[in-house]
């Protein structure tokens, strides 16, 4: 072989194993932070309740819930997020966060997390930021943009002076949820997503759905029920599906519906 022909050989040799290098990066970037199953807390010794409010930051919208949830026996306390929940979702996460952190250094053996609509995203990326899968036993989800909303798209496109931080993040396509999309929180710990096919909020609404979680449309249990974006808190079904996601059994896909709004309403 001629000394040209064996630099050319070397040459694609060196480029052969510098691209399958960067597909092992690339491949281990985008997975998920590992935890260990003997780290994760035990599913059945649940801990205190944290609801994350939407996109205005309403800690009245989820205190209805918070009170069945109360009902139960649980502890229930819904964060109060800065800025009314329309600031930046990162630090919407640190709230959140510490919010945490003063549960389990109370004595709490873990936590569980309801985020309804942007709350949602803000517990997703709490789990992929902040070690989610050690600290939270489940996470469930109410309505949740979590591949974003073309509504947030509109208001950035149309009118930006009326879409701040929060609402411009939420939009599809963002870093914050291609970040979210990354992390494949749902693989991480038991995640239920439950939303409505009659949400004009989320758009569309099986944003919702997330790899790896129980995925929940309303109208699967409940085929008729007539339930827009802003009344998933206070709905009965979605009231007991939420403490059927908060109990110690295994999540699932399915239920019968008067059963569920008879559990959530008490």
């Amino acid at each position: 072989m001629s000394p040209r022909r064996r630099l050319l050989v070397a040459l694609l040799g060196v480029l052969v194993l510098v691209g399958a290098v960067l597909v092992v990066v690339q491949v281990i970037g985008n997975r998920p932070a590992s935890v260990d199953p003997s780290a994760r807390p035990a599913q059945d010794d649940p801990g205190p309740v944290l609801l994350v409010p939407g996109y205005g930051g309403s800690q009245a919208s989820l205190e209805p819930l918070a009170a069945r949830i109360r009902a139960t026996g649980r502890s229930a306390q819904v964060v109060a997020l800065e800025g009314e929940g329309t600031g930046d979702l990162s630090a919407q996460v640190d709230v959140l966060d510490a919010a945490v952190d003063t549960a389990l250094k109370a004595g709490a053996p873990s936590v569980d997390v309801v985020g309804y609509s942007a709350g949602g995203v803000v517990a997703g990326l709490w789990v992929a930021r902040d070690d989610g899968a050690a600290k939270a036993r489940r996470v469930v989800t109410l309505g949740a943009p979590l591949a974003g909303t073309s509504l947030a798209a509109a208001g950035a496109a149309d009118l930006p002076s009326a879409c701040p931080v929060a609402c411009r993040q939420l939009a599809p396509g963002s870093s914050l949820l291609a970040e979210l999309a990354r992390a494949r929180v749902g693989t991480a710990l038991p995640w239920l997503s439950i939303w409505t096919t009659d949400d004009q909020t989320v758009t569309p609404p099986d944003s919702a759905r997330l790899d790896g979680a129980v995925n929940v449309p309303l109208q699967s249990l409940c085929p008729g029920a007539q339930v827009g974006h802003g009344s998933l808190p206070r709905d009965p079904a979605v009231a007991g599906l939420v403490l059927e996601g908060l109990s110690t059994a295994a999540l699932t896909s399915t239920g019968d519906c008067t059963t569920l709004r008879a559990a959530g309403t008490g």
